[in-house]
C-alpha cells in the first residue's frame, strides 16, 4: 500500500480587484468619444471586457464586434436544457462568431455565457428542419460536430471559411435529423481512455481550429 500523505489547504488569498477604476480626473478629462459611458466613467468598469472597450457603451462594443466579426456561425441543439450552452455562447464571443443559433428549446441556461451574450448575437430556430431551410438559403455548409462513425478529424478535414459548426448535447451528442443535414462531419482527435470530452470543450477547440486557419 503506497503511503499518501494530506495536504493541508493554505488560507484564502484577498481576491484582487476586478477591472478598472473610474477614469482619472473630473468630467473636463473625460475622453471627447460618444463610444464612452458616462456612468462607467464615473464609476469604473468591472466588466469582462479586452482593455480596448474599457468604459465604452455595449452597444458601441456590439457594433464594433459588428464590424469585425468572422464568417463562421455556431449551431447549437438544445432538447435538453444543456448546461454547456452558455459556455458555447461565451467561446463563440472570445473567437468572433458571426451568430450563435439555438435550436430547439427558446430558453437556456445562460449562466456559463458570463454575460457575453450581450455581445454576440443569438437567434432561435425551432427545430433541425428550420435550421437547415435558413443555412441553405444562406448558403452555408453545415459542419456537424460529433465522433461518429464517417466523422473525420477536424485537423484533417475540410473546414470551409463561410460555414456554421454545429454542436450537439453533452452525452447523446447530434440528433439523427441534425447529422443528416451536415453536409460533413468532424471529429476531435483523443488520446486517452474517455469516449468523449466536454461539449463546451469540443466546441472551443473546433473554434480554434478554424480561427487558426482563416482568423
Amino acid at each position: 500500500m503506497g503511503h499518501t500523505e494530506r495536504i493541508a489547504a493554505e488560507p484564502d488569498e484577498p481576491s484582487a480587484p476586478v477591472g478598472v477604476g473610474p477614469w482619472p480626473g473630473g468630467p473636463d478629462e473625460w475622453p471627447d468619444d460618444e463610444r464612452y459611458d458616462p456612468d462607467l466613467l464615473a464609476g469604473g468598469d468591472a466588466r469582462n471586457v479586452i482593455d480596448r472597450y474599457r468604459y465604452w457603451r455595449m452597444d458601441a462594443i456590439v457594433a464594433d464586434l459588428d464590424e469585425r466579426r468572422h464568417p463562421f456561425h455556431v449551431a447549437i441543439e438544445n432538447w435538453q436544457h444543456d448546461m454547456n450552452i452558455g459556455s458555447i455562447v461565451r467561446s463563440a464571443n472570445a473567437f468572433l462568431a458571426d451568430t450563435v443559433h439555438i435550436i430547439g428549446r427558446r430558453r437556456w441556461n445562460r449562466r456559463g455565457a458570463m454575460v457575453t451574450d450581450r455581445y454576440q448575437h443569438v437567434v432561435h430556430h425551432p427545430d433541425v428542419a428550420s435550421f437547415a431551410a435558413w443555412a441553405a438559403e444562406a448558403g452555408l455548409p453545415v459542419v456537424a460536430v460529433d465522433n461518429v462513425g464517417g466523422s473525420v478529424p477536424v485537423d484533417r478535414a475540410d473546414l470551409p471559411q463561410r460555414c456554421v459548426l454545429l454542436f450537439g448535447q453533452e452525452g447523446p451528442g447530434l440528433s439523427d435529423e441534425a447529422l443528416a443535414a451536415a453536409s460533413g462531419i468532424v471529429e476531435i482527435t483523443q488520446y486517452g481512455s474517455t469516449r468523449s470530452i466536454n461539449a463546451s470543450a469540443a466546441a472551443a477547440v473546433v473554434m480554434y481550429e478554424w480561427c487558426r486557419r482563416w482568423a
